[in-house]
């Protein structure tokens, strides 16, 4: 698939830690309860840490208790990607940043009373937050 953002890889290995590439470009995981954004609050837009697109909403995070940010809808459908992945002997869902194609983390149908049903379970390291001026 054509990006908007394309780089090569060793201009991806240039402008990220060795932390934030084995996730955003090698589809890692942080380890849970680790990560900045697990238990964040702060109102504001989290954005794809390799190219900045605007992905999640603050008001849509909540508390899954499942070690990693947790959100019920990105901010568009248009902002992230979907692709199976059947690694680790399980069948899931990735969620990619739709812009540069960076690995965020995984979505689930698993409910959790929020108003999509769903969890997108999100690697701290693949995200920044822009905070909201209150």
């Amino acid at each position: 698939m054509a990006y908007q953002v394309n780089k090569t890889d060793a201009q991806w290995r240039e402008e990220l830690s060795p932390e934030e590439y084995a996730v955003l470009r090698q589809a890692g995981t942080e380890r849970a309860g680790t990560g900045e954004y697990t238990d964040t609050s702060t109102v504001g837009v989290y954005r794809c840490r390799a190219c900045q697109a605007e992905l999640f909403r603050s008001q849509t995070k909540f508390d899954a208790h499942c070690g990693w940010p947790s959100f019920y809808a990105p901010l568009a459908e248009d902002r992230v990607e979907y692709l199976e992945d059947t690694s680790h002997g399980m069948k899931r869902v990735e969620v990619r940043c739709a812009s540069c194609g960076s690995h965020l983390g995984h979505v689930f149908d698993d409910g959790y009373g929020t108003p999509t049903g769903q969890r997108y379970c999100i690697n701290s390291i693949s995200l920044t937050l822009d905070p909201v001026e209150g």
